[in-house]
Order: structure tokens, then C-alpha cells, then sequence
């Protein structure tokens, strides 16, 4: 990329340079100025002639061919000045279009970052770091409190409590028992605990999800100028009209006339200047779009896929009641296991802590506290014996019966059972809620031409389908794999351009395989913000229906810079054919269309005015 950005500018320096060094010996006098002019314009015209034989042998041509003819006819008939003014708008037309490809995504350095390099395994000498090249199948592995899964196993202690949101996007820490699968990629929530490698690194779930990004990422094809889909019949227009012109009078330089005023410089100039007007809008309302064809597949969308967890909900677990059983309470029994599970580094503690201090509870310091990885915690608060955790654990710490489940539990919720002084004491049902701005999102999503509304979750059918109930959605994928989410995307493209919203690593191939994918970047995975086309740089989901709204209205602009710049050159192409016009002042004819064109295009930087266009 950097040599690419060296090569461009290089041109646009030769060419400008042999056009100012060109008109000196003419402002003098004097009579180098055809070679200056030559000179300043054939190292363009040889990489213009580069390009173009490289995308004929891929199957592509479009309006660059004309810009060659033009150079290379005004060379051909002594014409040297009107082929350096072309070699300098066709060079500077390149490098601002160059500028709008560099903004593409980058490289998933973040995805693969994640991946552990090493690990910790049990052998006859002790614990030794190996790197994950070196682990086998049947090796034991120590997982250290906070770190990620290196390769997929089974649990070989009493228990363990794996944060597995970026693969499955399920917001509550899981409790794996002894025996049970657990995937690579996903967090070790709770204490330290011994893994048995059942797969090598290069054949886990985590290093799978890293290929399907890269494959769907190499599926893409590469940004297409908005301008060449008009190329075919402007190319054949003006051959014929530069070759009826040139056969009709029998004057070379007229039909070479023609060719200057049709070089599509306005077409290769105005549309990237109107997409990175554009980039510059969506960004300044926190949607940052890495790319010009990204922010056009934008404006085309028509089948929007949603995550759930992180996207549609908070993707934080959140007290959403309290039911305390035997006179304790609500506030007491609050304050009682929020007390006891400051001791603890579980997920769901810590939002049962946060719940407590934000209705101004004081808490009491814990002391005899026994834990139980994945199972429970217990210990005395204020001299009372309370424990907290799964219903067999409180039933068995306690003695006695369990406490009552609700019989309304949400779909989704998370239990804690609370046992108070040998007695049960409540339940607290913890849920992942919808985003308060998640219905306006939709709405606003709809009225910027969105036709069809689908919910992807790796989560469980039942709160998938509570959430799709809830917004009103079209359809509900629940249980999805990343490669699941894949299928779906291509499945749903059948109906339409899809946009993808996503905000973990299990929806990072997904948002790679979608026309355009979207990142929640202010809290996701940065493994997703890498795969994606967008990045929603802000905690607002409403910011996506304006980023719509903006990409629809540059697409607008950018499509009308090119038909004013087809008509002004067609224009322009008729008079010349007509003896009008000279080879110099069509290329100068064809500048001023350019800087018309351009201060069109510029208005994609105005505010946009929130209507669908």
C-alpha cells in the first residue's frame, strides 16, 4: 500500500511538473516545451497503459481506455500540451480515487492478537509454557482466572464458569461441569481450572472463526467506481463520435478533439470526492465506514440481520427482580448477598454489587467466606450465615429446602438462590434487557428503506424469540454458529443487499460474508470492529439509520456528479466534433467541467437533512 501511494503521487508530480516546466519555454519563447510536455505526460500514459492491459486479461475495461487514446492521439499529432493537461487531470483524478480506496478495512490484527500464543500445560517436571503449536490431544492445560481458552477440551475440575459471549453472544457466564465441552476463544470467568485438549490449536472452534473471516473477507470483490457502470456506452458513444468526426472532415486533430473533451475525468474525480465527503459525514454522527464501495453497499441495503446479545440488549446481566421468601426483606436480602458477593469475581456478582450501591445500600465486609467455583459462595455477614448460588448449592449449604423458582421466570434469566440463617431467602433473576433506543433504531432503519428486519443469536430459542416478539421483527434465528450466521446471510441475500450489525467475535464472519456489516465498535469484540465494513464508534444505535440516511444521499450526489459530468463532456464532445473546439481548449473545457462537478459533489459534506433519498 505505501509503495501503491509513492507510485500515484510520483505521477501526479511528473505530470504536474512537466506541464508547469512545459509552459515556461512557451511563456519564454522558447521551443522545448513539446518535449517537456512529452516527458511530463509518457510515464503516465505507461502506467495507464499498464492498468489497462492488466484488467483486460481479468476481463475488465472501462473509461481509463479513452484517457489512453486521448494522451496518446495528442502525442501522436504533435498535440503535446493538450496531453500533458490530460496526463495531469487523469493523474490527479487517480490519486484522490486511490485516497477513497485506502480508507478499506484493515488487516483482523485485532482477532488474531486475541489468540493465546502459549499455554500452560502439566507435565512430569510441573507446569511449562508451550506454545499452542506444541499441545496435543490429551495434554492437561492450566486455565488461569482471566484467560482465553487456547484450544478446545473438556473441563477437568469439579467445575468452571466460562464467559463464552463473543462466540455464542450469550450475555451469562456459563458453568461448565467436570467432563463437559468447552470451546477455545472463550474467558475463563471464575477460578483457575484444568483443561484436557481434545483438538489441536489449528483444528479449534476459535482458530475456525478466524478462517471464515479471512475466506469471507478474500470473497469480496473490490471497490467498483460508481462511473464505470456507465463506461460501455460513453465508450462507444465517443469512438464513434471521434471516428464519424475524424472520417467526415478527414481532421485527425478533430476527432482527437473529441477524445480530450470525453476523457472522464470529471467521472473519476467527483464520485470520489463525493464518497469521502460522505465517509467524513458518517463519521462526524459516529459511524466510522473504512471504505468508499462499503459506504455505497450501505445506501443499497435492503435486508437488515441483527445480533442480539450487545446489539438489541445492554449484553450486561442486570437485577430485574427481587423475591425474597420466610420475612426477609427486599432491600435486607439485597444487601445481604450483595455483602457476601464482594468476596466473589463472578460475572453475575458483580452486577448483583453494582445493583445494590446503585439504590444506596451500604455493605457490610464478609468474613468465613467459602466459594465454590461454579457452584456457589458462602459466609457471614452481620453474623448471619448466608449463601448464594445455584438451588442445589444453597439447598445443600443450608440444610434445608430450596427456594421457590418463579413460576413466570423471563425467558433467558438467570437465577441466584439466596440462603439466609439456614433458611431459604429469595431468588434474584437477573435478564439481559432490550436496549431502551432499539425500537427507534428499527423504525428509523425501516423509513430509511430497510424491507426486511432478521434477529441472529447464538443464544437460546426462547429469549431469541422474546426479543424478535418484543421489536416487532420479521424472522428469528436462534442456536446460530458462526457458520450458521454465515449461511444465514447468504441465504437472506436473495431477497435484497444484506446488512449485517454485529457486535462479538461469533458474528465476525458473518459481518465479513454481508454486502455490508457493522460493528458495535463502543462496546463489541475488536474482532468484529475488524471484520466489519462500519464501525459504530458511539453507544447510540440510532446513529445506523442516520449513517443510512447519509449514505443514500452521497450515493445521490455521487450518481448525479456523473450523469452532469457525462452530459456536460457529451456536451462538450459535439461542439468539437462540430470544429468548435480545439485539443487545448477541450482539455480546458473539460477542467472547468471538472471543477463543477467536483463543487457538486462537494455538497455530500453538507448536513444531511434526514430524508430518505
Amino acid at each position: 500500500m505505501p509503495d501503491e501511494a509513492a507510485r500515484r503521487i510520483l505521477l501526479l508530480g511528473i505530470a504536474a511538473a512537466g506541464l508547469v516546466a512545459g509552459l515556461l519555454p512557451v511563456l519564454l519563447g522558447r521551443g522545448a516545451a513539446e518535449w517537456l510536455f512529452t516527458i511530463g505526460t509518457l510515464p503516465v500514459l505507461a502506467a495507464l497503459l499498464r492498468d489497462l492491459w492488466h484488467g483486460f486479461r481479468r476481463g475488465e475495461f472501462g473509461l481509463d481506455l479513452i484517457a489512453a487514446l486521448s494522451m496518446g492521439g495528442a502525442l501522436l499529432l504533435g498535440e503535446s500540451l493538450a496531453a500533458a493537461v490530460v496526463a495531469l487531470m487523469y493523474a490527479g483524478g487517480e490519486f484522490l480515487e486511490f485516497r477513497a480506496r485506502q480508507r478499506a478495512r484493515a488487516e483482523m490484527t485485532a482477532l488474531l492478537s486475541r489468540v493465546p500464543r502459549s499455554a500452560m500445560r502439566h507435565g512430569a517436571k510441573g507446569l511449562e509454557e508451550v506454545p499452542l503449536d506444541a499441545i496435543a490431544p490429551g495434554d492437561r492445560l492450566l486455565i488461569a482466572r482471566g484467560a482465553v481458552v487456547p484450544v478446545d477440551g473438556s473441563i477437568d475440575a469439579v467445575a468452571a464458569v466460562l464467559d463464552t459471549s463473543a462466540l455464542t453472544g450469550e450475555p451469562l457466564p456459563q458453568r461448565i461441569a467436570q467432563g463437559e465441552a468447552a470451546m477455545s476463544g472463550s474467558v475463563n470467568a471464575g477460578e483457575a481450572f484444568d483443561l484436557l485438549a481434545t483438538r489441536r490449536a489449528a483444528e479449534s472452534t476459535y482458530a475456525g472463526i478466524v478462517r471464515l473471516v479471512e475466506a469471507a473477507q478474500a470473497s469480496k470483490a473490490p471497490m467498483a467506481r460508481l462511473a464505470d457502470r456507465w463506461s460501455v456506452w460513453f465508450l462507444a458513444f465517443t469512438v464513434l463520435l471521434a471516428g464519424g468526426a475524424w472520417i467526415a472532415t478527414g481532421d485527425a486533430v478533430r476527432g482527437l478533439a473529441v477524445l480530450v473533451v470525453a476523457t472522464p475525468c470529471p467521472l473519476i474525480l467527483a464520485v470520489p470526492v463525493a464518497i469521502i465527503a460522505g465517509l467524513s459525514r458518517a463519521a462526524g454522527a459516529g459511524v466510522l465506514v473504512k471504505s468508499g464501495g462499503a459506504l455505497e453497499a450501505m445506501a443499497r441495503a435492503r435486508v437488515l440481520l441483527l445480533d442480539k446479545t450487545g446489539t438489541l440488549t445492554i449484553g450486561r446481566a442486570r437485577l430485574a427482580a427481587i423475591l425474597p421468601e420466610n420475612g426477609v426483606a427486599e432491600e435486607e436480602l439485597l444487601r445481604l448477598a450483595a455483602s457476601l458477593d464482594q468476596a466473589s469475581g463472578h460475572v453475575l456478582a458483580q452486577a448483583l454489587v453494582e445493583a445494590a450501591t446503585t439504590r444506596g445500600l451500604t455493605l457490610s465486609t464478609p468474613i468465613a467466606v467459602q466459594e465454590a467455583p461454579g457452584e456457589g459462595i458462602a459466609g457471614l455477614v452481620d453474623d448471619r450465615q448466608v449463601a448464594i448460588g445455584s438451588a442445589t448449592y444453597v439447598a445443600t449449604t443450608i440444610g434445608g429446602p430450596t427456594p421457590a423458582a418463579p413460576p413466570d421466570q423471563p425467558p433467558g434469566a438467570a437465577l441466584v438462590f439466596i440462603g439466609v440463617d439456614g433458611a431459604p431467602g429469595g431468588v434474584l433473576v437477573f435478564e439481559d434487557p432490550i436496549r431502551p433506543d432499539a425500537p427507534a433504531m428499527l423504525a428509523g432503519m425501516r423509513r430509511a428503506g430497510i424491507g426486511r428486519v432478521v434477529l441472529l443469536s447464538g443464544d437460546a430459542e426462547a429469549p431469541a424469540q422474546a426479543v424478535g416478539r418484543a421489536l416487532g421483527l420479521d424472522s428469528v434465528v436462534a442456536g446460530c454458529t458462526p457458520e450458521g450466521k454465515v449461511a444465514v446471510v447468504r441465504a437472506e441475500g436473495q431477497a435484497g443487499p444484506v446488512m449485517m450489525i454485529g457486535d462479538g467475535v461469533n458474528d465476525a464472519p458473518a459481518l465479513a460474508a454481508a454486502a455490508i456489516g457493522i460493528a458495535m465498535g463502543a462496546r463489541g469484540a475488536a474482532a468484529s470492529s475488524e471484520a466489519a465494513d462500519a464501525v459504530v464508534l458511539v453507544d447510540r444505535l440510532d446513529r445506523l439509520a442516520q449513517a443510512i440516511r447519509i449514505a443514500r444521499r452521497t450515493l445521490h450526489i455521487a450518481r448525479q456528479s456523473v450523469i452532469a459530468g457525462i452530459g456536460l463532456s457529451s456536451a462538450g464532445m459535439v461542439a468539437a466534433a462540430l470544429g468548435h473546439l480545439t485539443p487545448v481548449e477541450g482539455a480546458l473545457l473539460q477542467e472547468a467541467i471538472d471543477v463543477a462537478v467536483i463543487l457538486n459533489a462537494l455538497r455530500a459534506l453538507r448536513g444531511d437533512d434526514d430524508r430518505a433519498i
